[in-house]
């Protein structure tokens, strides 16, 4: 989604992320806005940290303007820091399928461009092995009524996203985007999910 007259920040983070805590693994997954992608992971039980950001491209210091004018190729994606003791990695693969449409290529929705992509950017063999299989097994059972598009790739280079993306559902929730796109989908995942909610972030609008 691309914000109207809004201003390059700049990452308030400077790049830097934390070390991951103790007994963590890390997922990256593209299922369209990361707007959307952090605010469904963040409310999974195990999951202590979401961070949009881009991957999947080529330019070595992307910039959310770039992407957005389909500049560098990359994908909106979301990088998930979870506890496997909690959720399992093939959980969360499940969860990325059942909350946006894996069927169209480029585009969830009026969200049309490369960068909206459907991908999944695994960490290692076991990660792809998941992934193939839990699409794999989706496809067979004719889930989506369409064959699934996708795509199954190694995580090259994460690129954490600029600060004013981060949280942005929870900051923003009656921006029109968050209400009429962001909120129901997060409803849909408590409904759908329910069995894998965590204490997640503070409820915003929509829920």
């Amino acid at each position: 989604m691309t914000v109207p007259g809004a201003r390059h920040l700049g990452r308030l983070d400077g790049w830097y992320t934390p070390p991951m805590g103790p007994n963590r693994e890390l997922a990256t997954f593209g299922s369209g806005c990361f707007w959307c992608s952090e605010a469904v992971f963040a409310r999974v039980r195990g999951v202590s940290k979401v961070t949009p950001g881009y991957a999947g491209g080529a330019e070595p210091d992307p910039t959310y303007e770039q992407v957005c004018a389909h500049r560098t190729g990359h994908a909106e994606v979301v990088q998930v820091e979870f506890d496997p003791a909690q959720v399992s990695y093939e959980q969360l693969v499940e969860v990325f399928f059942g909350t946006h449409d894996p069927t169209t290529r480029d585009r969830q929705g009026d969200d049309v461009g490369r960068q909206y992509r459907s991908i999944i950017l695994h960490h290692d063999e076991a990660q792809r092995r998941t992934a193939a299989a839990v699409k794999a097994q989706l496809d067979a059972d004719g889930v989506f009524g369409r064959p699934i598009v996708t795509e199954i790739e190694p995580l090259p280079t994460f690129h954490p996203a600029e600060g004013y993306h981060r949280d942005y559902f929870a900051r923003n929730p009656d921006a029109p985007y968050c209400a009429a796109v962001i909120g129901p989908k997060v409803a849909k995942f408590r409904k759908r999910f329910a069995a894998l909610l965590g204490p997640g972030p503070p409820q915003g609008a929509g829920e």
